[in-house]
């Protein structure tokens, strides 16, 4: 097991994970201000963005970039300097670094090479979002993005129907009605939701209801600012969270795939989608749970 020693002398430089504001500059921390001004180097995802947020504090450091694009090449570049002794603050656009953001490559790689790892902590627009929301804070599961095509976020979705945890995505308000639509599609549309837009800024606000209401919020309004999407937890018949039920549920996939298909298009699922479950669980192929629910026998050739 690698073990990281702290507060001891190292060869190397350290490389410094930034937690830096969501919206609110206030937001930022006295720790993560002295960090930006003393290391050699800052590591942003979008350079002009974060020139803003340096111009405001009034830091002058050296900055380069580190996106999506450009890590395979820049990420080894970086390790090389740290390695060399030079201490590197990694920043992303709003928030932490790696967290729906680039920046994990680098790390990985600065891990691999012994190099000291450090958080500064800061702001999280998914858990600010998850203790205002009035849904079950603990447990939760943080998905972030979806995928954007229809049928890949339908099936992502569709893995997703049965987690009793609230859950977290993040979405752009491009791509909002589409998603809205397709999680009231494959969820149902009595699921309850929770839109945080603009988090920390002017006109922060907060949108609760069930999946269809904000569905219909999002196809009558214009939609503007950033959103995390916040989702209540698969439900028993009792309102429970079902955490224990999903040992039942695949046991009765696998003796009774037609019961088990009915008993999810009850709970508001659509069949295609409750038939793909079914399969999954029972390991029986879709195919097959299709023709037994609609009752389609074979022929006899």
């Amino acid at each position: 097991m690698q073990r990281q020693q702290s507060f001891t002398t190292h060869d190397s430089g350290t490389l410094y994970l930034v937690g830096t504001p969501i919206g609110n500059l206030s937001d930022m921390t006295n720790r993560a201000l002295e960090i930006l001004s003393s290391v050699d180097l800052i590591a942003a995802e979008d350079t002009r963005h974060t020139q803003q947020l340096l111009n405001y504090f009034e830091i002058k450091n050296e900055k380069t970039s580190l996106h999506e694009h450009n890590w395979q090449e820049k990420a080894p570049e970086l390790v090389d300097k740290l390695l060399a002794g030079n201490n590197i603050a990694q920043v992303s656009d709003a928030g932490l670094p790696s967290i729906s953001d680039p920046g994990k490559e680098l790390v990985a790689q600065a891990i691999a090479a012994g190099v000291p790892v450090v958080p500064i902590p800061g702001a999280s627009a998914g858990i600010t979002a998850l203790i205002a929301s009035g849904l079950v804070p603990q447990p939760f599961y943080f998905h972030g993005f979806l995928p954007r095509k229809k049928q890949e976020q339908q099936e992502e979705l569709e893995e997703l129907s049965w987690r009793p945890e609230t859950m977290i995505f993040y979405e752009a308000p491009h791509r909002l009605k589409k998603t809205l639509a397709n999680l009231v599609e494959v969820l149902g549309g009595q699921r309850q939701v929770v839109l945080a837009r603009e988090l920390t800024k002017r006109y922060e606000e907060f949108l609760r209801g069930t999946a269809e209401e904000a569905l219909q919020w999002a196809e009558e309004g214009e939609i503007r600012g950033e959103f995390v999407l916040l989702v209540e937890g698969k439900k028993d018949g009792s309102g429970r969270t079902d955490q224990a039920g999903e040992d039942s549920r695949v046991e009765l996939a696998a003796e009774n795939p037609e019961a088990a298909v009915q008993a999810l298009v009850d709970g508001g699922m659509k069949p295609n989608a409750a038939i793909k479950q079914v399969a999954k669980e029972s390991g029986q192929s879709r195919q097959e749970i299709y023709k037994l629910y609609h009752h389609i026998e074979e022929e006899n050739g």
